[in-house]
């Protein structure tokens, strides 16, 4: 089994997330329009940049998530080699992204319960509320059987805040030593 980590940081604490973590891969997701910065580490093919909204249903000016967009975003994340970190951000680092690393260990650990992973990001982050839009959107293309959409409902909306501290979610047994770079990073952001 292939070990890994995906972090989770919102947009003002990318390049400090990327640099302590040592990724060599990003993942964007952003309002359209919105600007953001590519740290010097990640190279463009290891950078994919997703202009989606942070809503659930249609809202006019909004970009709602699509298959094509959740589709990108697996492809992205099956190409990781996992040798370094992955990095996910949003604006806040609060639904989007928190969703795109659910998503993601569920894309990469088939075998894995939806509840454990839904529980181990509930650890790593009291403030995370995925993007519902996004997890139901992978949980068909996943074939999940609604049981993606389950376990985010049962851990329920994460603590209200105006930002996410940044987060780490192990990928198979992957060594202890990121948990070290997660505290190090919450502290940072103090």
């Amino acid at each position: 089994m292939k070990t890994g980590w995906l972090y989770v940081c919102p947009l003002r604490r990318v390049v400090d997330t990327v640099r302590t973590t040592g990724a060599r891969s990003l993942v964007t997701i952003l309002t359209a329009g919105a600007s953001s910065v590519r740290p010097c580490e990640i190279v463009p093919p290891r950078h994919l940049r997703l202009s989606v909204s942070d809503i659930d249903a249609p809202l006019d000016g909004h970009i709602l998530a699509g298959v094509g967009h959740v589709e990108s975003l697996l492809a992205f994340l099956r190409d990781w080699d996992r040798e370094q970190p992955l990095v996910i951000h949003c604006y806040a680092g609060v639904s989007r992204s928190p969703a795109a690393a659910f998503i993601g260990a569920c894309a990469l650990e088939p075998s894995r319960s939806e509840m454990e992973i839904a529980q181990s990001l509930r650890q790593a982050s009291p403030t995370a509320t995925p993007n519902r839009r996004l997890v139901e959107l992978a949980d068909r293309l996943l074939d999940r059987r609604g049981r993606m959409v389950e376990a985010v409902t049962a851990i329920g909306r994460g603590v209200d805040c105006c930002e996410g501290a940044p987060f780490a979610m192990a990928l198979g047994q992957a060594a202890p030593r990121s948990d070290r770079i997660a505290q190090t990073l919450k502290h940072d952001q103090l």
